[in-house]
């Protein structure tokens, strides 16, 4: 198997990550940082994204799997002091055969950025926010190319049902799970009056749909596409749709979402 390790960068992780290694090369795993077939991300949440987009390109050919060593990881299915049951199930424990894992894939949002300056294409595992830098956002937003609403706030935040248990959720919008493919919009603090209107709740858009942002006034925005930012002064619009791209997560063991939801705000 080939594998490859990201790691937070913490003692704790840092050692784990040393510690994967070791047990994988009793066991006959190739790492390869070119073309894994297993990256395994030991950290946070926000580890999985580092390594979600260190491998953006490779998508298709590449399954993840997540160790947590904090406090919450969604994205993680094994604890710190569980990464020999990972291996064994991973290599075969007393000479079986390994474990065959269920590949499980989550749907990502293709974001299509227009600038004067040039345009520009991504996917985020999470979200997608823009936000104002001197002061509120002045924007149009449409819905398969018809005008929808004139937004004046803090932000807009576009979610994938994944990323609807992070920033999503503290906006107020709903939790979504991933086998529905859909992208949601939240609102970051809309200002109402007689000039500038919303509706005031998020909203789920299907595959098949798409929302169109455009920048109704000179203003200075950072674009942040899951934990990267990108300052933008120039901006025209984006386009956001349920990307055809998937990510693939290894499941070496059920791990329902639901099961991740409580775990993770109710326990």
């Amino acid at each position: 198997m080939r594998y490859y390790v990201l790691d937070r960068g913490d003692q704790l992780s840092v050692d784990l990550a040393q510690q994967f290694h070791r047990l994988a090369s009793e066991r006959g795993f190739e790492l390869d940082a070119e073309s894994p077939e297993i990256v395994v991300s030991i950290g946070g949440d926000g580890t999985m994204l580092h390594a979600f987009h260190t491998f953006i390109d490779r998508l298709s050919d590449m399954a993840f799997v997540g160790v947590h060593t904090g406090h919450l990881g969604f994205y993680a299915d094994w604890r710190a002091d569980e990464l020999h049951d990972l291996v064994d199930h991973m290599s075969g424990k007393n000479g079986q055969e390994p474990k065959k894992p269920r590949i499980v894939q989550y749907p990502l949002i293709e974001l299509d950025i227009y600038k004067k300056s040039g345009n520009s294409s991504h996917i985020a595992l999470n979200e997608f926010t823009l936000k104002g830098v001197d002061g509120t956002v002045v924007a149009q937003v449409d819905i398969n190319d018809v005008t929808f609403e004139m937004f004046r706030g803090d932000g807009i935040c576009i979610s994938t049902p994944s990323g609807s248990t992070a920033y999503n959720k503290a906006l107020g919008g709903a939790m979504v799970h991933p086998q529905i493919e859909a992208l949601q919009l939240a609102e970051i603090a809309s200002i109402n009056n007689r000039v500038y209107r919303t509706l005031g709740s998020s909203l789920l858009l299907p595959k098949h749909h798409h929302c169109d942002i455009f920048s109704r006034k000179e203003q200075r925005l950072v674009l942040t596409l899951d934990h990267l930012n990108i300052p933008v002064d120039d901006l025209i619009s984006v386009r956001c749709q349920v990307s055809n791209q998937k990510i693939s997560f290894a499941r070496y063991r059920p791990f329902p979402f639901w099961n991740r939801v409580r775990n993770a705000f109710l326990s």
